[in-house]
């Protein structure tokens, strides 16, 4: 009989854990969609489309309101929404890149960025990097940018690991599993797993568009009826006017439009904040002559069209704000408009039945 060797325990036991190890690490890189949180389809979703420059005459990019406002399926043009939640100038910046990649571009980009997301970190890490919205070389870029403008917005998430930010952006793109470990045990490991294909599938089909909030109305203030004053961050700015060189030096018209806000919200705002947000993106305007502000730049609809705390339409509000937006896009596709109302108006809005 064999005596008990301690090396040779500490040997196996050793092994096994490694094998362990590397087995855990396998499955949180190949199956995100099992664990991960059920906003990542829609952001899986966008990428696939960017990555078969499936992507049509016109491409939204901005942030969540915008990623449920403009309903693809209700225009006449085909038109691919890859606005997402927590988007910002980084994030639109990086799919224009990309979109621009593609042997045929967009005939027209519209950009919508409400003004806390110029002024505001947001979702980077926990949505962009998590989610793997950035490759690891376009991460680098905006890490190195960060640093060089002394811009700490984006160099760390919201709950500091300690780690440095280029260390955590590499654990991050090999999904190394301690950094998902969380995610994993929410999800159950892999109890997601079929209700985020589902939702791919629909992120597909929807070409981009996804909802948030769909309570039938929302007399909550957003976010925007608590800024004291409209100062970008630098970064987001540095992103902001880059993507915008990009499509002038490609010569491709791009409409700024303002997701409207519900009233409750619109009545907090300070007219200074109003003021500074407008007078930041006429600059732009000056700047480039590709790029257009259409309509307000805090347009209000009725509370009642509204279906989260967060200013995103509900299923109703979206439709008709589609149908609007629709008659105005293809008037500007056809040259037919130097400008005009996206949706409508907040008094038409009032005036119609619930």
């Amino acid at each position: 009989m064999r005596s008990f060797s301690p090396l040779r325990y500490l040997i196996w036991l050793a092994i096994s854990v490694l094998i362990f190890f590397i087995g855990t690490w396998v499955w949180v890189a190949e199956m995100p969609l099992a664990y991960l949180d059920p906003e990542y389809p829609s952001w899986l979703a966008k990428r696939q489309m960017l990555g078969q420059c499936d992507l049509g005459d016109v491409l939204v990019v901005g942030d969540s309101r915008a990623a449920v406002n403009i309903v693809p399926a209700l225009l006449d043009v085909k038109t691919t929404n890859l606005a997402v939640g927590g988007g910002q100038a980084i994030e639109a910046y990086v799919a224009v890149r990309r979109a621009l990649a593609c042997p045929v571009t967009p005939r027209r980009v519209i950009v919508s960025l409400n003004a806390g997301h110029f002024v505001k970190p947001d979702l980077f890490w926990e949505r962009s990097v998590r989610f793997g919205f950035l490759d690891r070389e376009e991460l680098s870029d905006v890490l190195r940018t960060a640093q060089s403008l002394g811009d700490r917005s984006v160099l760390a998430p919201h709950h500091d690991d300690g780690l440095a930010p280029m260390v955590r952006g590499f654990l991050y793109s090999v999904r190394f599993p301690s950094l998902y470990f969380n995610g994993v045990l929410k999800g159950g490991v892999f109890l997601r797993l079929w209700q985020n294909e589902e939702s791919l599938e629909a992120g597909l089909a929807s070409r981009g568009q996804y909802f948030f909030g769909t309570d039938p109305g929302s007399s909550a203030v957003a976010a925007e009826g608590g800024l004291r004053r409209f100062t970008p961050l630098p970064v987001q700015d540095y992103y902001f006017g880059r993507m915008l060189a990009l499509l002038a030096a490609r010569d491709i018209p791009v409409d700024f439009i303002s997701m409207p806000l519900n009233q409750s919200t619109h009545a907090q705002v300070l007219p200074s904040v109003e003021h500074d947000y407008g007078a930041y993106l006429a600059r732009y305007a000056a700047r480039f002559g590709n790029f257009t502000i259409v309509g307000k730049v805090m347009p209000d609809w009725p509370d009642r069209y509204f279906g989260d705390a967060f200013a995103h339409l509900n299923p109703g509000g979206a439709a008709l704000y589609s149908a609007g937006f629709g008659a105005c896009l293809r008037a500007r596709l056809d040259g037919r408009a130097g400008d005009c109302e996206i949706g409508w108006s907040a008094e038409k809005l009032a005036s119609q039945a619930p």
